[in-house]
């Protein structure tokens, strides 16, 4: 009915939508609709309306405006602003100083919010104020907050791993997991890279400023506490069995208001204005989710997914060079596309390529969301410079693009490594779920 030409045809004419601006479920559901009416006409609009339903009445998907509604409390209450105090005042006496506040804060404020872009913006706000006058070289300033932002989609709770398990029918629960080990890494390379860095290149760390008194240093580590507390509450309900995720992203959406009235910034404009931007985070999602699935149902018609299992089945590729065929093929795209743009169109093309190679959904799943990362950072559209660009407000973008290069390696890096050892991903999910 339809041979892998017509797939590859259809990928194309997806990414030549969705280069020219188009929006990504626009583009997502265009395609669907047009070879779906191509090859069987309109008898295949019927049955979008049910399966929208369907798709959508998914209790998973609930996770998906709490975690962002949590996210967007502490933010607004100020929290992520006392935290980036409570690390600056720890983490300054290493080489590269405040550029490891930068990496840290991102990776707290990844496990309470889920998207790399919110970080991005967030420590970006907090942080560019903390570098002026004090010498640093700008490019790493924004390198490491642009770069350490990509742990926002790997440190669970990540939105993309829920997006990912929905689409494939993979445990969140173990997609979350397996972020951790990988995460923590991750962290420590980009820590590690600023030291040697800095090591080689005094000048990149700019002035050292005089430390805060011990009293108060030790005061401020309680500061610490809000984002680790909800982080606890959210993981430790799942990992315990407590609580399902999307219970547990109600949990900690609970928390994160009851830690914001601690501090007494709790008000009604506060909460309204999270609302807001929940409701608007999360209808785009669902929207881009219904016209990945619609097309996925479109695919699976025309038998796409067995005639792309077909054709690597001829080519005799074995799994390893299939997988750096994949890297290749992400980092191209990841030059042209947004990450969850990039993720949600090619999962219906190599998702069957991946079942029949026999890799692990779990493993995939963070191999995926690796190459996001460098999609979030990868010239010319990677949407973490852009944030960062705005959120700095002065200079060229360029300077972004050169800040993040080292970053950019250190996670191809982490690629060749959960490549090469599996175990990476795979242990702590074994351990936690058997």
């Amino acid at each position: 009915m339809l041979d892998v030409t017509d797939a590859a045809f259809g990928f194309v004419l997806l990414l030549g939508l969705m280069f020219i601006g188009l929006h990504i479920a626009t583009s997502i559901f265009l395609v669907a609709a047009l070879g779906a009416w191509w090859f069987f006409g309109d008898a295949m609009f019927r049955p979008f309306g049910t399966m929208m339903w369907g798709t959508l009445n998914n209790f998973l998907l609930v996770a998906i405006p709490l975690y962002v509604f949590m996210g967007e409390i502490l933010v607004r209450g100020g929290v992520t602003e006392r935290m980036y105090r409570a690390l600056a005042d720890w983490l300054n006496p290493l080489p590269g100083g405040l550029l490891h506040t930068n990496i840290a804060a991102s990776s707290i404020f990844a496990a309470i919010s889920g998207s790399s872009v919110a970080t991005a913006a967030t420590i970006g706000t907090v942080a560019f104020p903390a570098f002026r006058q004090r010498g640093y070289k700008e490019a790493w300033v924004v390198g490491s907050v642009a770069s350490g932002a990509t742990l926002g989609i790997l440190i669970p709770p990540s939105i993309n791993l829920i997006i990912y398990g929905a689409i494939t029918n993979t445990s969140i629960g173990r997609l979350f997991t397996a972020g951790i080990l990988p995460g923590l890494l991750l962290m420590t390379f980009f820590m590690g890279l600023i030291i040697v860095w800095s090591s080689l290149d005094s000048s990149i760390a700019g002035k050292r400023e005089k430390l805060a008194p011990w009293p108060e240093r030790r005061k401020r580590l309680t500061d610490l506490l809000p984002p680790l507390v909800v982080f606890t509450l959210v993981m430790g309900s799942i990992y315990t069995g407590f609580a399902t995720p999307t219970e547990a992203a109600g949990v900690g959406a609970v928390a994160a208001m009851i830690l914001v009235a601690c501090y007494r910034c709790l008000t009604l404009r506060l909460v309204r204005d999270a609302m807001l931007a929940t409701v608007a985070t999360t209808a785009m999602t669902l929207l881009i989710l219904v016209a990945a699935f619609y097309l996925n149902f479109v695919l699976g018609i025309l038998g796409v997914p067995a005639a792309v299992s077909s054709a690597i089945s001829e080519l005799d590729v074995s799994p390893a060079l299939m997988m750096v065929l994949l890297i290749v093929l992400y980092l191209v795209l990841g030059c042209f596309l947004d990450a969850l743009a990039m993720m949600i169109a090619t999962i219906p093309i190599v998702w069957p390529v991946v079942q029949h190679l026999g890799f692990d959904a779990v493993w995939f799943g963070i191999f995926l969301v690796l190459m996001c990362e460098l999609a979030l950072i990868t010239p010319p559209v990677g949407m973490n410079l852009y944030v960062v660009q705005s959120v700095r407000g002065r200079g060229s973008i360029g300077t972004v693009i050169v800040g993040v290069l080292p970053f950019l390696a250190a996670i191809l890096v982490l690629v060749g490594l959960t490549m090469a050892f599996p175990g990476l991903v795979n242990w702590l999910p074994s351990l936690l779920h058997g």
